[in-house]
C-alpha cells in the first residue's frame, strides 16, 4: 500500500484541486518528513488515480494544469486504504538498522565518533519537534497533525535512547 496515494486521495476529499494544491497541502502537513513523500510523486500519482477512475479531471487550463476531483471509487478506495493503513502493522524500514548490522565492520572510534554525531542530530531533532507542535494549524494544517509529530518525536526519543545506551556499550567493549 502507498502512503501516497492515501495522502493524495486524502487531500481531495475537501474539493477539487491541482496538483500544486495537493503539494502545498502535505507540506503544511509535514507529509515529507513523517510519510517518506517525494512530492514530485504526486503529479504522477494524480495522473495514473485519473487514469484507474479514482479521479476525474474537472478543469484542464492553460500551461497543463489540471484540476482533479475524487470519484465515489476515489473515496472508497481513500476509506478502505486508510482502514487497512490503521489496521496492518508493517516493520519500519530505516538505513540506520542496516548499519548497526554492519556496525563490526568499523573501528571502534568510527564507531563511537558516528554515535556521538547521531545522538546530537537525534537531541537537535527531539528539540526542534517540541517547538512545532500547534504551529502548523496556523498555516491550516489539523489540530490532530500534532499527533503525527508527537508520534515521530517518540520513535526519534526510543532511538536517542538506544544510541546513549549503545555508546557505553561499545565504550566497556561489549559491542560490537
Amino acid at each position: 500500500m502507498s502512503s501516497t496515494r492515501i495522502l493524495i486521495l486524502g487531500a481531495l476529499l475537501d474539493g477539487p484541486m491541482n496538483g500544486y494544491g495537493v503539494r502545498r497541502r502535505l507540506e503544511v502537513m509535514g507529509a515529507d518528513r513523517w510519510a517518506n513523500v517525494a512530492f514530485g510523486s504526486i503529479y504522477h500519482g494524480l495522473s495514473k488515480m485519473a487514469d484507474e477512475g479514482l479521479l476525474e479531471i474537472v478543469e484542464a487550463g492553460k500551461g497543463g494544469k489540471v484540476v482533479y476531483a475524487l470519484t465515489e471509487h476515489g473515496r472508497l478506495e481513500f476509506h478502505r486504504l486508510l482502514l487497512t493503513a490503521w489496521h496492518e502493522v508493517k516493520p519500519i524500514v530505516d538505513p540506520f538498522q542496516v548499519a548497526v548490522t554492519f556496525m563490526d565492520r568499523l573501528e571502534k572510534q568510527e564507531i563511537l565518533d558516528a554515535l556521538h554525531g547521531r545522538m546530537q542530530q537525534l537531541r537537535m531533532s527531539v528539540e526542534t519537534i517540541g517547538h512545532i507542535f500547534g504551529a502548523k494549524q496556523r498555516y491550516g494544517a489539523p489540530q490532530h497533525v500534532d499527533e503525527n509529530l508527537r508520534l515521530n518525536r517518540a520513535m526519534i526519543q526510543a532511538q536517542l535512547d538506544w544510541v546513549e545506551k549503545a555508546i557505553g556499550q561499545v565504550e566497556a567493549d561489549e559491542l560490537p
